[in-house]
This record gives structure tokens, C-alpha cells and sequence, in this order.
């Protein structure tokens, strides 16, 4: 296997007709090695969720290659795709998603469920995941039940009960008040260095983005700017991320 853990070569993705066609990713190419946390940031209209979606075999590529280890997930069919998502990724999106009829336990416990999992492997799975993300005494509370920010770290540890090869977030924090966004990033880092979960984050919020390890900015479908946050404190690399919007018509955060 490959030693990067995903490689995205030449992506091109283009949306319309013949006369009227709009490139949305414009020959993008990366690769994220096993136990990063990367963002990725641009102003609206980037292409920064279109390459999301095509991480997440949400959307197709037009052009170009994009391989999980030795898996080229351009290549497989429709239902290749499909068990391929349920193996390998996790998503963490903005609305949650979850389930309202079931209790926030039993929405991290489905896909378990649905994989046909023993009982006693689920409960002290799903048990320590709880525990993980500081929700383990509002596990039979419904989604109606609980704040913004609960809601979000019940999807977050859906998207990481089957331990992911990547974990996917798109906007996690655009629906939380200040301080439950900062106890949601505090728990992808806490992910991120204690459990290795490899982690691929869109967002056009700098706060958001200085927790991540490495950034990638997007502008008009390319990659323009690369920052690595090294040993330097959060702080020094929010300011750093902050400089590099200024100059590019990104989306700029107050949240500091």
C-alpha cells in the first residue's frame, strides 16, 4: 500500500452543458497521510465542497484519479461505491443528519446494527464512543431533546463508530454557538492525536480551521496556498490563516 493514506491527482470536475460549463475543481492534486487533520478553506464558490463531495463518493470526478491506499474509487461501480463509503468513511456534516425517532444512542449504534454486529461488541463499542464524546448521560435523550451541540458530537461519533479510514466534515462547526464549536474541535483533536482518526475538514471559518494540522486553500477550482502549522501555537497559526484569507476574498471569521 501506498504510504499516503489518500492521493488526489489532477481532479477536474465540471458542471452544465457544452456552452455553457462551469469548472468547479480545476486539475486539484494532494495526498493526506494516515493521521492528519487537514482543512480545507476558500471563499464561496471555491470548489471546496464540490472536492469534499468527491473525497466522500458523493459526487464523481469528470477527470483525474482519487485513491484510498491502492483503491482507485474513480474506477468502482455504483454499488462498489457504496460498500466502499460504509467501510471506509465517515461524515460529520453542518444539519447533523441524525435520526429523529431514535435516541442519540441508537443513532451511533445503526450502522453497527445495519452491519449485523454481536450485541456485546455494539454495547461496549457504542459505550466507549459516549464516554469519548462527553455524552454518555444523555444517551436516551432524542434529538429534539438536546442542544446544538450534543446533537453534533452524537453525529460526530456516528461518522467514528466504525473506526473510518477518513473521517469527513463539511461546515461541522456553521451551526453551533461559539463555545459548542470550540468543544466540537476540541473533540476532532482529541480524535485526531489519541485515536490517529485521519481527518478531512471544509470550512470558511479560520477559527475552525487553526486546529487543523495543515490547510489547503482554495481558489476558483485550484489549490493556490498551502500552510503547515508545525510547532507554532494556535494562535500564531489563526493569524497566519487570517493573513492568507485577507488577500484572497475568503470568508473571514471574528470567532477568536
Amino acid at each position: 500500500m501506498n504510504d499516503d493514506y489518500i492521493r488526489v491527482c489532477d481532479v477536474e470536475k465540471y458542471y452544465g452543458s457544452a456552452s455553457n460549463v462551469t469548472k468547479a475543481v480545476d486539475g486539484v492534486s494532494f495526498a493526506v497521510e494516515r493521521g492528519e487533520f487537514v482543512g480545507v478553506m476558500g471563499a464561496s464558490g471555491s470548489g471546496k465542497t464540490t472536492l469534499l463531495n468527491m473525497l466522500a463518493t458523493i459526487d464523481t470526478v469528470t477527470a483525474g484519479h482519487i485513491y484510498y491506499g491502492d483503491t482507485d474509487i474513480t474506477e468502482l461501480s455504483e454499488n462498489g461505491l457504496s460498500e466502499f463509503r460504509k467501510k471506509n468513511l465517515g461524515f460529520v456534516f453542518q444539519d447533523y443528519n441524525l435520526l429523529d425517532a431514535l435516541t442519540l444512542e441508537e443513532n451511533i449504534v445503526l450502522a453497527l446494527t445495519l452491519q449485523g454486529k454481536p450485541k456485546k461488541e455494539i454495547k461496549e463499542t457504542c459505550g466507549r464512543i459516549l464516554k469519548l464524546l462527553g455524552i454518555e448521560d444523555i444517551r436516551g435523550r432524542f434529538p429534539y431533546q438536546v442542544s446544538g451541540g450534543q446533537k453534533q458530537r452524537c453525529a460526530c461519533g456516528r461518522a467514528i463508530v466504525n473506526n473510518p479510514r477518513l473521517l469527513l466534515a463539511d461546515e461541522p462547526t456553521g451551526a453551533l454557538d461559539s463555545r459548542s464549536a470550540q468543544t466540537l474541535l476540541e473533540t476532532f483533536t482529541h480524535l485526531n492525536l489519541e485515536l490517529s482518526a485521519t481527518i478531512l475538514m471544509v470550512t470558511h471559518d479560520a477559527f475552525s480551521a487553526s486546529y487543523c494540522s495543515r490547510i489547503l486553500f482554495l481558489k476558483d477550482g485550484k489549490i493556490f496556498h498551502e500552510l503547515v502549522r508545525g510547532d507554532r501555537s494556535r494562535k500564531v497559526f489563526l493569524q497566519e490563516i487570517l493573513d492568507v484569507l485577507s488577500l484572497t476574498g475568503g470568508e473571514l471569521s471574528d470567532a477568536c
